[in-house]
């Protein structure tokens, strides 16, 4: 993946957001170029799981290049074609409703549309805690959008979190290089 452009969009599933912007690392010893974006709630909001500014300067140092937090920031992606590629990683139930739904009200949202209209594709690795819920019918139709591919997921709490899914973010890079072939990665479900 040496040479390619990532858009890499953080939502605010914060106890998996670690897993999840480890992978920007990785991707970075790739050779991937990454775009951080980050959703308005992570980019301000401090959890028991660290504080924004800690998480903003640790990826903007690691990515060379400032976190886009704002919406007027993203919507250049379409029109100017400035990713290969664009991961949401942790997707929210929140943002799989609003991708569903056609709603750009954030960054996030914003971005994953622009990106779109190029034609390219998005990865998605969701973290909720209702994919087996409300959530459950976004992903159905989302699994079923062209140019929207998903990072395999699974139950990662069966007995306290009976409705709650993860993705197994290790595997984002694969998952990107199928995507950039046009396939799902396989199995989807672990």
């Amino acid at each position: 993946m040496n040479g390619i452009t990532a858009g890499c969009a953080v939502c605010g599933s914060f106890c998996t957001i670690a897993q999840a912007t480890a992978q920007i690392r990785v991707l970075l010893d790739l050779g991937v170029r990454v775009v951080p974006i980050f959703s308005p709630i992570v980019y301000r909001t401090d959890t028991r799981f660290g504080k924004a500014a800690d998480l903003i300067a640790r990826v903007t140092a690691e990515c060379g290049r400032p976190v886009l937090h704002e919406i007027p920031e993203v919507e250049p992606i379409g029109p100017q074609n400035l990713l290969d590629i664009l991961v949401v990683a942790p997707c929210t139930g929140n943002t799989l409703g609003k991708l569903a739904c056609g709603v750009t009200d954030t960054c996030v949202t914003l971005a994953v549309k622009a990106h779109l209209r190029n034609g390219k594709p998005v990865v998605l690795a969701i973290a909720t805690n209702d994919a087996l819920g409300a959530s459950g019918k976004n992903i159905g139709l989302l699994a079923n959008t062209q140019n929207i591919y998903f990072v395999p997921f699974g139950q990662d709490d069966p007995t306290g979190k009976q409705k709650s899914l993860v993705a197994d973010f290790t595997r984002i890079p694969d998952v990107m290089r199928a995507a950039l072939e046009g396939r799902q990665y396989q199995p989807m479900l672990l």
